[in-house]
This record gives C-alpha cells, sequence and structure tokens, in this order.
C-alpha cells in the first residue's frame, strides 16, 4: 500500500492513476480516498489523477492527539502529497473540507497550483453564524467519541443536504454511508473538534482572496443551503472565479451528479490549459446597461 510521510512523522494512504498534467483530489469530512472514484476513472483518460486519505482517514496513520489535526495540517498535508510525487505544480480539487484546504492551498502556495476547484465549499463559514457552528462541531466530536462513527453516519441519512442523493441514487448513497461508518472514531473525533471545530472563517481572508488570481472553479448544489452565499461570496471576491450552480442537488456534489461534475471540470480545466480563463473585463460606467 503506497504511503507518503508527512514531516510530522504520519504516513498518508494515497492511491494515483493514468499520466498527463496532474490532479490532486481532496476529500470532504465525510468522504476519503474512495470518494473520487467517478473522478479517477474519467480524468485519468488525460490526466495523472492523486487521491489520498487525510490523517485520521482509512488507509492513513491515525494519530490519538488532536494537536495533530487542523486546516493547517491539512493544507500542508496536500502540499506534501505533491513534493513527495515530485509535481511542482497540479490542478488541485476539492470537496467541503477539502475545498477549505484547496482554497486555503491556494492562498498560501499559489505558484504551486495550476487551478482550484472548490466544489461544496463554504458551511459554518459565513459573517453570521460561524462561532456556533464550531460550538456544534465540537459537540459532534464529544458524540463520536461517546457513540461512534457507525451512529454519525446513520444519522447523516437525514441530513438535508444529502436528501437528494438518497433519493437519486439509493445505492450510491448506501455504499456513501457504508464507507463512513468505517472511519476511525478517534481520527474522526479529532477532525471534526480540530479542524471543523477551530477553523477561522473564509470571510477572514478577504484581502487574500482579491489577490488570489489563480484560475478557480466554484460548484454548488441549489439545495446545499450551507454553501449557497459562501460560494457566492467566494466568486465576488476571487478575481478569476467562475462559479456552476447545480440544480436539485445537495453537498456530495462530485457522487451525487458525477457526469456533470466531470463535464463542468474538464472543460474548466480544458480553458485553463488554453490560456482562456482569464478575469472578466471591468464594468465599463457609461456602458449601457442592456
Amino acid at each position: 500500500m503506497p504511503h507518503a510521510t508527512t514531516p510530522d512523522g504520519v504516513k498518508l494512504y494515497y492511491e494515483e492513476t493514468g499520466s498527463g498534467t496532474p490532479i490532486l483530489f481532496v476529500h470532504e469530512y465525510s468522504g476519503d480516498w474512495r470518494s473520487w472514484e467517478p473522478q479517477m476513472r474519467f480524468f485519468a483518460r488525460r490526466h495523472r489523477c492523486i487521491t489520498y486519505s487525510f490523517r485520521g482517514y482509512p488507509g492513513s496513520d491515525v494519530p490519538e492527539a488532536g494537536s495533530m489535526y487542523g486546516q493547517r495540517h491539512a493544507v500542508d498535508d496536500a502540499t506534501h502529497m505533491l513534493d513527495y510525487l515530485g509535481i511542482p505544480k497540479a490542478h488541485v480539487i476539492g470537496l467541503s473540507q477539502g475545498a477549505f484546504a484547496t482554497a486555503h492551498f491556494g492562498r498560501l502556495n499559489a505558484d504551486r497550483a495550476l487551478s482550484l476547484t472548490l466544489a461544496g465549499v463554504g458551511s459554518g463559514a459565513g459573517r453570521e453564524g460561524h462561532e456556533q457552528f464550531k460550538r456544534d462541531a465540537r459537540a459532534t466530536a464529544q458524540r463520536i467519541r461517546d457513540k461512534g462513527m457507525a451512529s454519525y453516519a446513520e444519522g447523516l441519512k437525514s441530513n438535508p443536504t444529502r436528501s437528494r442523493f438518497k433519493q437519486k441514487d439509493p445505492r450510491g448513497f448506501e455504499e456513501f454511508v457504508k464507507q463512513l461508518g468505517e472511519h476511525p472514531d478517534i481520527g474522526a473525533a479529532n477532525t471534526m473538534e480540530n479542524y471543523q471545530g477551530k477553523r477561522p472563517s473564509l470571510y477572514d481572508f478577504e484581502e487574500e482572496w482579491k489577490k488570489l488570481d489563480v484560475p478557480t472553479l466554484i460548484i454548488c448544489g441549489d439545495e446545499d443551503e450551507p454553501c449557497l452565499q459562501p460560494s457566492l461570496y467566494l466568486k465576488h471576491v476571487l478575481p478569476n472565479a467562475g462559479l456552476a450552480m447545480f440544480a436539485k442537488t445537495g453537498h456530495t456534489v462530485n457522487i451525487e451528479e458525477p457526469d456533470a461534475f466531470n463535464r463542468e471540470v474538464w472543460n474548466f480545466i480544458a480553458l485553463v490549459e488554453a490560456g482562456k480563463w482569464t478575469p472578466a473585463e471591468p464594468l465599463d460606467k457609461d456602458a449601457p446597461l442592456i
């Protein structure tokens, strides 16, 4: 089993396939390296594709200390995956928790990103409710310690941002829940407490976002209510960002609507590599309104 060992000694499980310009996939809280299988199969036709598990997730080491987890660890681990594989620059694609890591990867390592895809980004990161979100995350971490991940996964079946996935693809949704229930309790609780429960708001970095001109695609399901406003916000502040909204779609957009997701990202990467994904022209105040 292939592993990349981080500078602080954590082994991260990864898999890769295909050849060409590299793509690094960064998973959500409720996913792991397996979450990107529809994308690994599709994009490997023209790209070198890498998927990996965060620390604390299946296949990777599960540190017991909470101090070994957090948003900065996730950003650094994504960077280390590229370093370990000898990749100077890559297209980086993240979902949810992985989209937070991807955004901050771009903010801190813009020279390593060919492009950024931020899917299902921003839950709990708005100007209102951010502190409550962090308190809720820490309480959820304790419930995971008390009852385990199988119970957490079962509870996700009634989450409104996942309900459309369950309706569209019952078989795929059951696989998703089963895999989630396999996550190590310690790693899941530590991630929930120290990443979700401590991460800063996206809105805290507005001046830095305004300077990040890396080509960026934001994808949001229109039924992923917690991510709607943050997605619009990032579209507004990032100078070279585009926004794709998927109708009747929830949070787990890459496996709920894999064909639509793959087509959207495929087109985005093609435009980036052709040099045609560029910032919008400045508004001409004297131009006709219509």
